[in-house]
């Protein structure tokens, strides 16, 4: 089809083509930013912690009245809680995923002053905390009874904590290349601290945010007392809620002579849905902003192309008189669409652009990949053919006689 008589008739309705064209490029801008953001909301929620949520429960308790001996007290409430029916296991971190606040460590691979090598988040467990949280151990062992030691001990100036399991991601940044087992690392203190194990996966307590200070995670065989840490229990899945109740009534009958409430206890799962609460919320809205600008966009396609349609029915008499087909009609006006949408396009990459360097700049995210610019353009241009089709039907199916009486 011959370009220029669209062309002549585009520069006669300038002011209806350029607000076309700039609906496309504003939608092309806005649509390509918001698809990324959406993808990037959605892998960060995707990310596993690296621990079985699906069978722990957390209860978090607090003393009201002081307690000589709250190490002896937890050992105790372990104990009991071992016992409570459904538990298949039981212990005590000083942190846990998805609470608001992380605990992090600087990592040195030398004794002394200095840079440190790493930062990583710091969870002291103890026993039964791998089998508990559900960890998959890929190389090394488990901690062992003699390497445990209390939070006294963790509180001197050097302390001796013999080992430290490291996570995958951790290994791969200190010792590339090599086997991290046995390797030294030093936390607290000049003493060093062998590397045992490593754990496929363990994130910190506050993934994918800007409190994260990197993949690295370590566990230390530290054992916090009730009044700094947290009880994690593995249940069935079918029986979290009762095992949490039981649980918890536990914990308020088992210190006599000492008051004391439970502050949190709550499902791993809900604690995850809570965390994300806002990522989805996110994705919702631009979702919906990003199909009413398509809707907007669309609508306007078709109003314009209506109205077209009826300024232009002598026109399309006239050619439809001198031998054009419906073919040629309905070409006529798809192509004019599609030149429309090309340079809305090619403004909207140009747009999209500048607003993924504004985000970069004030949000720190990453740069917008080239790949979304032509799944952009190619969902652009599709709508835009089918916006255009009905009022292009209505025009070729105009009879000759009927175009040129009106």
């Amino acid at each position: 089809m011959d370009i220029l008589p669209i062309l002549s008739t585009l520069k006669r309705h300038k002011t209806a083509a350029s607000l076309i064209v700039l609906q496309m490029a504003l939608t092309c801008a806005i649509v390509c930013n918001a698809l990324f953001l959406i993808s990037q909301r959605i892998d960060r929620i995707g990310v596993p912690s690296g621990l079985d949520e699906e069978h722990l429960v957390m209860l978090q308790v607090s003393g009201v009245t002081r307690n000589g001996n709250a190490e002896a007290q937890t050992q105790t409430d372990l104990q009991a809680l071992r016992e409570v029916p459904g538990v298949q296991s039981a212990t005590i971190v000083n942190q846990v995923v998805y609470a608001p606040s992380s605990i992090y460590s600087s990592v040195r691979l030398k004794p002394g002053p200095g840079a440190p090598d790493l930062g990583a988040s710091s969870y002291y467990a103890a026993e039964q905390g791998v089998a508990t949280m559900g960890l998959r151990l890929i190389a090394g062992r488990d901690f062992v009874g003699e390497d445990f030691v209390g939070t006294s001990t963790a509180n001197e100036e050097n302390p001796v904590i013999p080992s430290v399991l490291i996570n995958k991601d951790m290994a791969d940044r200190l010792f590339p290349g090599q086997s991290p087992l046995g390797q030294a690392l030093y936390v607290y203190g000049n003493l060093p601290h062998r590397v045992v194990g490593v754990v496929e996966r363990l994130t910190s307590t506050t993934p994918g945010s800007n409190l994260e200070l990197g993949q690295g995670a370590l566990i230390l065989p530290i054992r916090p007392s009730y009044q700094g840490g947290v009880f994690l229990l593995r249940t069935d899945p079918a029986q979290r809620e009762a095992v949490l109740k039981a649980a918890a009534d536990k914990l308020m009958h088992n210190s006599p002579g000492v008051k004391r409430l439970v502050r949190q206890q709550q499902l791993l799962t809900d604690m995850r849905r809570d965390y994300y609460r806002q990522d989805r919320s996110m994705i919702q809205l631009l979702a919906g902003v990003c199909v009413a600008l398509l809707v907007v966009t669309a609508f306007g396609i078709i109003g314009l192309g209506s109205f077209w349609v009826q300024q232009r029915t002598r026109m399309i008499g006239t050619r439809r008189a001198l031998g054009a087909t419906r073919g040629q009609i309905l070409r006529y006006f798809q192509t004019e669409n599609l030149l429309l949408s090309t340079v809305g396009i090619v403004l909207g990459m140009m747009g999209a652009y500048g607003i993924s360097l504004l985000l970069m700049r004030q949000y720190e995210l990453p740069p917008l990949p080239a790949l979304y610019l032509p799944v952009g353009a190619v969902v652009l241009w599709a709508l835009g053919q089918v916006a255009v089709l009905a009022p292009a039907r209505r025009a070729a199916a105009l009879p000759p006689v009927v175009a040129l009486r009106a």
